[in-house]
């Protein structure tokens, strides 16, 4: 099983978009609220290098900026 992170705001439609993806296909995933969360905040930016969401690590390697369903399928083995 792969680890998923997702950096999102609550008010992000595309990070629900993600985060329904992820649900759809029985993925778990850690979600961090970056709106409230600075810690977590600057560790988006460090990883992804800007402060746009979503902002989604798989197995603390891959990481993409916005909800490319696409490459995300690749990256855990579902169909889109």
């Amino acid at each position: 099983m792969k680890k998923i992170e997702i950096y999102s705001t609550p008010t992000c439609h595309f990070c629900h978009m993600a985060k329904d993806f992820f649900k759809a296909n029985n993925i778990p995933f850690t979600d961090h609220d970056v709106s409230t969360d600075l810690t977590r905040r600057k560790e988006m930016v460090d990883k992804s290098g800007q402060m746009g969401v979503p902002v989604i690590v798989v197995d603390d390697k891959s990481v993409v900026v916005g909800f490319d369903q696409e490459r995300l399928s690749d990256l855990l083995g579902v169909k889109g």
